[in-house]
């Protein structure tokens, strides 16, 4: 399946302007786009439509590959498992994540992902964040 290549950021950040051309289209295959050149990790695809309202990445990592312990304060992420095997550890615990699964983290949540022996490729979704503003001390 042929898609754009949009891998930057062709909006201006914290744009709020509707898209040009406000149709749905495809973007890309997920599942093929995490199966080309295995060897590859890190971001593999990231939404760049210009007046979006959402930030979408693509991401693989390597064998055991890990994101280490965070917490996201401000954004609720949805993680959807293309590919892969892995596990997600909260405070709750450890739980497994397995391709087709799909995860809510909450914002406030902490957690960290390791991925399984064969990989783990993923999508994440969540609210687009504002971009950075300058504001003099009379504007805070």
């Amino acid at each position: 399946m042929a898609d754009t290549p949009h891998t930057g950021d062709a909006g201006a950040p914290g744009a709020a302007e509707p898209a040009a051309d406000p149709v749905p289209r495809l973007l890309c295959d997920a599942r093929e786009r995490a199966a080309d050149d295995p060897a590859r990790t890190g971001a593999l695809w990231r939404l760049a439509e210009a007046g979006r309202q959402l930030d979408a990445n693509l991401v693989r990592l390597p064998p055991e590959g890990r994101v280490e312990e965070h917490v996201e304060p401000d954004l609720d992420v949805l993680l959807y498992v293309v590919s892969g095997d892995g596990v997600v550890d909260t405070e709750q615990g450890r739980r497994s994540l397995a391709e087709g699964g799909v995860l809510w983290l909450p914002r406030g949540s902490r957690r960290s992902l390791t991925a399984g022996r064969g990989g783990l490729a993923y999508l994440t979704v969540h609210r687009r964040r504002p971009g950075l503003r300058i504001k003099s001390r009379r504007d805070s």
